[in-house]
C-alpha cells in the first residue's frame, strides 16, 4: 500500500504501525529504507529476514531531528555510549543529511540491529518525511528506527516508492516522498577508534568531513583496531540483475565496434559520445555532474533491468574525489 507522505494521517499511521513491531517503506533524501523500531529485536529481525540479508550485517539507526533550542537529536545518547568531539563537529555540520556516524553503543539498546557489534551506526535523515515519521515514533516511545535500503539484500536500491511497492512479496506500508534526492546511500565515518575513518563514501566527500572536524578521513587500513562492520561495505553490493561491466570510454568503443548490427540485450550508459552499429543496443548518457549521476545511478540501473538488458556496460567515472561515491556504487555492482 502506496499512501502520501505528505498527508499527516499517513504519518500517523506509519509511526502507529512502526510502534507496533512493524515494517514499513520509508523515504530519505539518499534511498527508501525499509523501517523498523530499532528496539524491538523482532520487528529488526523481520527486515533481516524480507531483505535476506545476514543477521551480523549491521543496519543504521536513523534518529529524530533536534527540536528546539536542541542542537542535537534527542535520542542520540539512548544509543550512544560517547560522543567524541571531532563526531559532534560532525554532526553539527552535517546532520540533518546523508553522513552515519559509527559511535560505541550502550550495550542495551539495539544490539539486534548492530548486528551484535559494541559500535552503532546512527544517522538523522533530512527528508521531510523521514523527519515527520521519526518524529511521530519519538512520541510513541519509539527513540530509533532501523532502515536499511528497501530492496533485496546485494541489489540496486529503490529510489522511489514504487521501486518498493514492486520489491516485496508481502503487504507493506510505503510513503511516497517523492524521488529521492541524493540517490546513493550515506557517507559513513567510523567514529568509535579516536579517528574519523571514512568506511563508505558519498554525498558527503572526505575533504567536508577534514573541513568540519578539523583531522582528515582517514582510510580503514590505516588504523591497526579491527574495522566494525558497516552497511554498503561489503565487496559485492548494488547489483543489477544484468551483468555490469565498467571500462573507461576507448574500451567502450571498441566493445561496440565488435558488436554486430543485430546485437541486442545491451546497455550503455556513459559520458562520452560513442557510436554502435546495432540500434538495439539501449544507450542512457551519464551526467557530467556526479550529483547529477547519483541522483539517478540507481534508476537508471532499475530501468536497464526493467528493459530485459543482459549486460550492462558503464563508462568508469572519473578519478577526482567529487565522484567517489559513485564510483564505490558502481564498483560493488559490477563485483556483484
Amino acid at each position: 500500500m502506496v499512501l502520501d507522505g505528505q498527508d499527516p494521517q499517513a504519518i500517523a499511521r506509519a509511526a502507529a504501525q512502526l510502534a507496533a513491531g512493524h515494517l514499513v517503506g520509508l523515504p530519505t533524501e539518499t534511498v527508501y529504507g525499509l523501517a523498523a523500531d530499532a528496539d524491538n529485536p523482532q520487528a529488526v529481525g523481520a527486515i533481516f529476514t524480507a531483505k535476506g540479508r545476514p543477521s551480523d550485517h549491521p543496519l543504521i539507526v536513523h534518529l529524530a531531528p533536534a527540536t528546539g533550542a536542541d542542537h542535537r537529536p534527542a535520542a542520540l545518547s539512548h544509543y550512544a555510549a560517547e560522543l567524541p568531539d571531532f563526531a559532534g563537529r560532525l554532526i553539527d555540520a552535517f546532520w540533518p543529511g546523508p553522513l552515519t556516524l559509527i559511535l560505541p553503543r550502550r550495550p542495551e539498546h539495539a544490539a539486534t540491529a548492530a548486528g551484535g557489534q559494541a559500535s552503532i551506526g546512527l544517522r538523522c535523515p533530512s527528508h521531510p518525511v523521514a523527519q515527520a515519521v521519526l518524529a511521530a515514533c519519538l512520541a510513541r516511545g519509539v527513540f530509533g528506527v532501523a532502515a536499511p535500503s528497501a530492496n533485496q539484500f546485494g541489489r540496486v536500491s529503490p529510489t522511489t516508492a514504487a521501486h518498493v511497492a514492486g520489491e516485496f512479496d508481502f503487504d507493506l506500508l510505503v510513503l511516497d516522498g517523492g524521488p529521492c534526492d541524493v540517490g546513493i546511500e550515506s557517507t559513513i565515518v567510523d567514529c568509535s577508534r579516536g579517528a574519523p575513518v571514512l568506511l563508505r563514501p558519498g554525498a558527503v566527500t572526505a575533504a567536508q568531513i577534514e573541513a568540519a572536524c578539523g583531522q582528515p578521513a582517514l582510510p580503514p587500513e590505516a588504523m591497526r583496531t579491527d574495522t566494525p562492520r558497516a552497511s554498503g561495505t561489503l565487496e559485492s553490493h548494488y547489483a543489477p540483475r544484468a551483468r555490469l561491466r565498467l571500462m573507461d570510454a576507448v574500451a567502450l568503443q571498441a566493445a561496440l565496434d565488435l558488436l554486430g548490427a543485430d546485437a541486442a540485450a545491451i546497455a550503455v550508459y556513459a559520458r562520452a559520445p560513442l557510436r554502435a552499429r546495432s540500434q538495439a543496443v539501449l544507450h542512457r548518457r551519464m551526467p557530467d555532474d556526479p550529483a547529477a549521476t547519483a541522483h539517478q545511478l540507481f534508476a537508471a540501473l532499475r530501468g536497464f533491468d526493467d528493459a530485459g538488458v543482459k549486460l550492462i556496460w558503464v563508462e568508469t567515472p572519473p578519478a577526482d574525489a567529487a565522484w567517489d561515491g559513485v564510483r564505490d556504487r558502481l564498483q560493488r555492482a559490477a563485483a556483484g
